[in-house]
């Protein structure tokens, strides 16, 4: 399981095996069943979480009640609500496993010792949190810009992983389409 971790973090920089060794200790092993939820809306977010195998979502509920995902994680992505988090703060949103999931997860204090004890590490964290924003960047531009059709096309085309594992209704909310209008745009599947 921790191999998965070491593989990730070796496309960013550099551990020897000694060094993640004595990095591996800062994490917790844990399984989650399909639909657990990790972290509820109102708890404080406590982890961030690898994820080893599975797949997790974030997501909140929207002022008519429907559930609104905003996030996946599959395997060798990070999650976590950053503002619970790294505040220590009720999350806004709730954290759960799509799929039976096995994850790695550091808690805050936890975080900051490691960092500060191998400031590699902080590096490694950084270029994670680019890449995430930039890619929340191009989803933010891509739902304003695109029509809904080009928009689930471009879903398909970016993120085929996705399509196929992701349930319908969780891909809809995710996109910000009614379950009955993914069925209706996939149905047409022109393109």
């Amino acid at each position: 399981m921790s191999q998965h971790l070491k593989e990730h973090i070796e496309k960013f920089i550099e551990i020897n095996d000694e060094e993640f060794a004595a990095v591996l200790p800062f994490f917790k092993s844990l399984g989650a069943a399909k639909k657990e939820n990790l972290v509820s809306v109102g708890q404080i977010c406590r982890f961030n979480y690898f994820v080893v195998k599975g797949c997790l979502r974030m997501f909140f509920l929207n002022s008519k009640g429907a559930e609104q995902t905003v996030q996946f994680a599959i395997e060798n992505w990070w999650i976590a609500d950053y503002l619970s988090f790294d505040n220590r703060t009720r999350s806004e949103f709730s954290i759960q496993a799509v799929e039976e999931s096995e994850i790695l997860a550091i808690d805050y204090e936890s975080q900051e010792r490691m960092l500060h004890r191998y400031p590699k590490l902080e590096r490694y964290f950084r270029l994670i949190h680019q890449k995430a924003h930039s890619a929340s960047q191009s989803r933010i531009k891509f739902l304003y810009d695109l029509s809904r059709e080009d928009l689930y096309r471009h879903f398909c085309n970016n993120y085929p992983q996705f399509v196929q594992r992701i349930p319908q209704y969780l891909l809809a909310s995710y996109l910000g389409f009614t379950p009955e209008y993914l069925s209706e745009i996939r149905r047409k599947k022109e393109w």
